[in-house]
């Protein structure tokens, strides 16, 4: 599927994958900033797509700036609705203690996953079908 993005701020690039096969499209950051400890940040990637109709964008962490330096997203994942096409901002945050991080123009911030959605409509019900799990959450199902 082609997915078309259009650049908006001359510091936009195009994501792409870094691998073949790989499900996520790196997103850059398109201007520099300073995110300091505990610090949350909304970064410009200098973007905007046109998400296909019946799909969804999310705009994942990269795990490797998580685990390294303590750079995620504050709203992970965030979306992307089909209708959608302003610029791609990704809210970083900061989770490190005690270092800011940089970001420069051009460093890979986020990734962006598209996926097919189901088209759903809403209804009440008086009772909801018996499952196995039933109403469990928040741990209910125990460790191994």
């Amino acid at each position: 599927m082609d997915l078309p993005f259009k650049r908006l701020r001359p510091e936009g690039s195009l994501p792409s994958a870094q691998h073949p096969g790989d499900a996520g499209l790196d997103l850059r950051a398109a201007i520099d900033t300073t995110v300091k400890p505990g610090e949350r940040v909304m970064v410009p990637t200098g973007v905007a797509v046109a998400i296909p109709d019946g799909h969804a964008g999310l705009v994942l962490p990269r795990s490797g700036l998580a685990t390294a330096r303590g750079l995620t997203l504050s709203n992970s994942p965030g979306l992307i609705d089909a209708g959608y096409r302003g610029e791609v901002i990704c809210s970083v945050v900061n989770l490190d203690r005690d270092e800011a991080v940089e970001i420069r123009a051009g460093d890979r911030i986020a990734q962006l996953v598209v996926i097919a959605i189901s088209s759903v409509a809403p209804t009440w019900a008086e009772d909801l079908p018996d499952s196995k799990r039933g109403e469990g959450g928040f741990g209910s199902t125990g460790r191994d």
